[in-house]
């Protein structure tokens, strides 16, 4: 399959308006094809058989089979499937969508609340679910080599409806990498990636910035890292009320007390700091105390919270003594905060392409060479605990 080929979608919804607005939002774009349009979880394992599909946008709440249940046995047709759960802004389908990403889900995307807006003030919505798409796309390609079953002889391009039936029989899984395999977003020409020495003074902090894939790299890292005396300050590209969500599901799978930050909070060490959704998270230095600000200033990276302005809080912080972590996103926030970090004398970490859903945050810190390690995602814990536990 040509890089060049549409990226083929599979829109599961069980409203036919929203279907039909985000199928005619993702075919305004020449590289999208929405193979199949469906209304339900079951509909979707059929249409699955038919169809050659790259990327699944699944809808949680359905009649007759819901996403949750679903989404298991889609990846079982095809481990490689890269699925986006859809779901409106409420604290139980956040829930839900944290555990749809530990249950293989790729991404998530928040959906507007209302065809009104999706239509009239949906245009981030558009642009977001367009990029998340083609980037899983490819790496979905990756993955795969690029190697696609066709449809059988007979069937339709695209389906916009398929009856519910019985659950058709499972056909071999495709083999999935033992790594994640990459999604590439272009920062900097391809080359090889220079390492700089890492600060030799202990960090007092440990400043973490995620977006696309972030959640489960996240879960992934702090699960690793015991006995950590250091407030660990987290930047995740999410809107509100996720971010509620995924502090709660950090703490859980860490076991290491985690919180959205509060404006005005003092920085204690043991404890994870969540950005909330929509509020840039920096720190303000007040005679030996270090304390949280929230702000809403401008989005940068087009984000808001965004990595950038952290990592130059930190920075200013506590100067060499940062300890600061990139993982797999798309863009390139984090780099211009990185370099303040580097400047100062700290210290910047990024996950590896073969293990990033999307290797552009990282890979454009990796690329800048401000990096002292780019790392798989199963060694990060291991690299941080040994900077984090030195003396």
């Amino acid at each position: 399959m040509a890089s060049s080929d549409p990226v083929r979608v599979m829109v599961v919804d069980d409203s036919a308006v929203v279907r039909g607005l985000i199928t005619r939002m993702l075919e305004e774009d020449p590289g999208i094809s929405v193979v199949a349009s469906v209304g339900n979880g079951q509909m979707a394992l059929n249409a699955l058989e038919r169809h050659s599909v790259e990327v699944v946008l699944l809808d949680i709440e359905m009649p007759i089979m819901d996403g949750m249940t679903a989404l298991p046995k889609l990846l079982q047709v095809n481990r490689n499937l890269q699925i986006i759960m859809a779901s409106t802004l409420t604290l139980k389908n956040a829930d839900i969508s944290m555990r749809a990403l530990e249950a293989g889900a790729a991404d998530y995307i928040p959906k507007p609340t209302s065809t009104r807006e999706m239509t009239g003030g949906g245009m981030d919505f558009k642009q977001e679910l367009i990029g998340k798409v083609k980037a899983l796309a490819q790496r979905y390609r990756t993955a795969t080599g690029g190697n696609r079953a066709a449809p059988s002889a007979g069937q339709p391009v695209a389906e916009r409806s398929a009856p519910s039936g019985a659950a058709p029989a499972a056909r071999p899984a495709a083999p999935r990498p033992t790594t994640a395999a990459p999604g590439k977003v272009a920062i900097h020409p391809p080359g090889p990636i220079s390492l700089r020495q890492p600060s030799s003074d202990a960090p007092d902090v440990l400043a973490i910035g995620s977006s696309t894939g972030g959640p489960q790299a996240l879960f992934a890292v702090l699960s690793g890292l015991k006995g950590l005396r250091q407030p660990i300050l987290i930047t995740q590209h999410m809107p509100a009320t996720f971010t509620t969500i995924l502090a709660e599901h950090i703490s859980r799978i860490s076991g290491i007390p985690a919180a959205e930050g509060k404006d005005g909070e003092k920085i204690q060490g043991g404890r994870i700091y969540v950005a909330p959704g929509d509020y840039h998270m920096v720190v303000e230095s007040k005679g030996t105390d270090k304390i949280l600000r929230l702000n809403q200033n401008p989005p940068e990276n087009f984000c808001r919270p965004s990595v950038d302005p952290m990592f130059r809080s930190v920075s200013a912080a506590w100067g060499r003594r940062v300890l600061s972590l990139v993982l797999t996103g798309m863009g390139h926030d984090g780099l211009k905060g990185g370099q303040a970090i580097v400047a100062a004398g700290g210290t910047v970490v990024a996950q590896d392409e073969a293990t990033s859903v999307v290797w552009g945050m990282p890979g454009a810190v990796a690329t800048a060479g401000i990096c002292s390690a780019v790392l798989p995602l199963p060694e990060i814990a291991p690299y941080i605990q040994k900077l984090a536990m030195r003396r």
